[in-house]
């Protein structure tokens, strides 16, 4: 996958799922990680976990809904950990799976705020920073509900189109300035969000059996491949886990 030797990563929605495994798998190839999510007794016990398997792992409790706690949370990354470079944008929410005409509008509002413009505030407090400096790579954790409608998602699939827009966004404002942004769609990986999806029977993806979900090693690959490979061409593109020239491309049939 590469080497992440001297790196500084920092990795939203880490407390549990693919945010979780990713850290593990980046500190294991030699990354610094800074862990963020709301709920901070659990991250602080994955970053322990780290610790103790020999790598170099911080925590914060922060809701990225939040810029001036975003805000805080990359200066404290900066600061401790001696830098930034790479950022996995992956907080993220279902919630409300819902259809439209019986959705909860606060919950649905809520959705948007995480998905989208948490995924915005992150970029946008370390954009400066990156650009100032050496540069940097981020990843946003995307979806194929970007790109399709799918019953009772409504907020889901929204907010994840919006932030296939805000990757392209970046890549183009960006361009020449040794900033790398992807998308990154990792597929129905089997997380505890699946479970609740599979619980809501209100869709296709929810009767999908859990012996057919993908294994979240398969999509940590992925994502970290993009942040220590040479993906240069891929720059502004939502790569997704079900093209399979990428899959071949990172060693998986």
């Amino acid at each position: 996958m590469g080497d992440l030797s001297g790196k500084i990563a920092l990795i939203t929605g880490a407390s549990r799922g693919l945010g979780e495994s990713t850290a593990r798998t980046m500190a294991a190839q030699g990354a610094g990680v800074m862990l963020l999510a709301r709920d901070g007794a659990a991250v602080a016990g994955v970053a322990k976990d780290i610790v103790r398997a020999g790598g170099r792992a911080e925590s914060l409790a922060c809701d990225v809904g939040d810029y001036a706690a975003v805000e805080r949370a990359v200066a404290v990354t900066r600061q401790s950990l001696g830098g930034l470079d790479l950022l996995v944008n992956n907080a993220g929410i279902i919630e409300p799976i819902a259809e439209i005409a019986t959705s909860d509008p606060t919950i649905w509002a809520d959705n948007i705020r995480i998905n989208l413009v948490g995924a915005y505030h992150v970029v946008r407090a370390v954009l400066g920073g990156m650009l100032a400096g050496r540069g940097g790579t981020i990843v946003n954790v995307s979806s194929g509900a970007a790109h399709r409608p799918l019953e009772g998602w409504s907020a889901y699939c929204s907010g994840k189109a919006g932030l296939a827009m805000l990757t392209r966004a970046i890549a183009l404002e960006t361009a020449g300035r040794n900033l790398r942004v992807y998308g990154f769609s990792p597929g129905t990986i089997d997380t505890e969000m699946q479970v609740r999806i599979r619980a809501s029977g209100i869709n296709a993806i929810s009767r999908i059996p859990r012996s057919e979900l993908s294994p979240v090693d398969h999509a940590v690959r992925g994502l970290v491949y993009l942040c220590a490979g040479n993906c240069d061409d891929l720059i502004g593109q939502d790569v997704s886990m079900r093209d399979e020239s990428f899959r071949q491309r990172i060693g998986l049939a």
